[in-house]
């Protein structure tokens, strides 16, 4: 109870940080203003790499190209557009630098209004910043294949972030990604075309609410991941639009698909919960999501060293997990690029075991929820049935499955289930 309160408080002072009227994004508000006009791409990054606290960089309307832009160790800057159709910021001849735009220790950082597009790796990386806000942006790679980076908007190791109104496409990773953070909003954004339209990786204190998550490979991700600097949890997720997350996954070669990226994330994926703990899911529309509209998955599923991995900062398996009054749909059939992926060919294994084991199922679709089975009695080597208090408070037909992953490799001791009477929230 007092964990609960404690994380009420918390996001009750992010979204007051974060109110409509956070006078960090406002313009006129900064003691210096240096406004820029298409054509004067050179003096603009000179002023980004020379920047004073407390200005404002106005960009006029038209499209502007550049190779990258940095800003680093200010406070209470604003990069402000003239509207995400009217300012164009193009990175496409970019050949030097990892990112379009690189923000780096920067305490009360804003953008606003503006489109970015076509860098070769992530269109907007902030790293290691406070006070953070980024609206009314679109960050879009035209071709939504593995030529494109990682990363749309990428604030990490950050404090106090607020992502709202904006727009991603293209990300061979993740559209919008919160990665090491501490206190985030993430809302009234949409994200399609992405491997992951969002992702919130190891970040604590998180609220994702009023978004629409369309036509990626998975509409929304909460993975932790080991070797990382800090542990995630405390993440609610509501009222967002999860839908038609069929796309094919076009993660990259090397990182992106490792055993830990996204690359394992199965075509057809709403909502994938990995390894994380103290999750609610509540409220959402969650419709045509065709593999599985929610994942629980630990760990082991992807790493079978997870164990190995663990420390104060990493656990493998997901632990308080609550997911109550969604609306969840699925549609007749796996998507197509599920058959050609390692995991949602696991996924419609499961669909066919089911099926065969259980006539009465009569050739149904996998169930809505797909736990994966793996609890931490593998680390203690107990027998509770729902030692991790994993909550489902969900009405209808066909809600849930243990796929049973620990046998799944031993297809005469494998035997999948749909009964969701332990994990029913009390």
């Amino acid at each position: 109870m007092k964990s609960t309160y404690l994380f009420v408080i918390a996001i009750g002072l992010v979204a007051g940080l974060f109110s409509c009227s956070n006078p960090s994004a406002k313009s006129g508000n900064y003691k210096t203003t240096l406004t820029f006009n298409p054509g004067e791409e050179q003096k603009i990054a000179e002023a980004f790499l020379s920047l004073k606290d407390s200005t404002e960089i106005v960009l006029t309307k038209g499209n502007y190209q550049f190779d990258n832009l940095s800003i680093a160790q200010v406070k209470h800057i604003l990069i402000r557009g003239e509207g995400f159709d009217k300012t164009i910021l193009d990175f496409k001849t970019q050949s030097s630098g990892g990112e379009g735009i690189r923000v780096t220790d920067v305490k009360g950082f804003s953008i606003d209004g503006m489109t970015i597009k076509d860098s070769k790796g992530d269109l907007l990386k902030i790293n290691k910043s406070r006070d953070v806000v980024v609206t009314n942006l679109h960050a879009v790679w035209s071709q939504a294949d593995s030529t494109s980076g990682g990363y749309a908007i990428y604030p990490v190791m950050c404090q106090n972030v607020l992502i709202e109104n904006c727009y991603t496409e293209g990300s061979s990773d993740a559209g919008i990604y919160v990665g090491q953070t501490d206190s985030a909003i993430v809302r009234k954004c949409k994200a399609a075309k992405n491997v992951a339209g969002c992702e919130i990786e190891n970040t604590s204190n998180a609220e994702v609410y009023d978004n629409e998550f369309y036509n990626n490979t998975a509409g929304f991700l909460i993975f932790d991941l080991p070797d990382l600097s800090k542990k995630g949890g405390h993440v609610k997720v509501y009222n967002n639009y999860i839908h038609d997350n069929n796309f094919r996954n076009f993660a990259k070669a090397g990182s992106f698909g490792t055993s830990w990226g996204v690359g394992n994330a199965s075509p057809g994926s709403g909502i994938i919960i990995l390894a994380a703990s103290d999750i609610e899911i509540y409220n959402n529309r969650i419709i045509n999501n065709n593999t599985s509209s929610i994942t629980i998955a630990s760990g082991f599923a992807v790493d079978d060293k997870a164990a190995e991995k663990i420390n104060a900062n990493y656990s493998p398996i997901s632990k308080n997990v609550s997911i109550h009054d969604n609306q969840i749909e699925m549609g007749a059939a796996f998507p197509e690029p599920a058959y050609e992926h390692r995991i949602g060919k696991i996924l419609i294994a499961v669909e066919q075991q089911l099926n065969a084991s259980d006539p009465n199922r009569k050739n149904k679709r996998i169930p809505q929820i797909m736990y994966d089975g793996i609890s931490s009695n593998i680390l203690t080597k107990g027998t509770a049935v729902n030692p991790d208090n994993i909550c489902i408070k969900q009405t209808g037909d066909n809600l849930f499955v243990n796929a049973d992953f620990l046998n799944i490799s031993n297809p005469k001791n494998w035997k999948p289930n749909t009964d969701m009477s332990p994990f029913i929230c009390k």
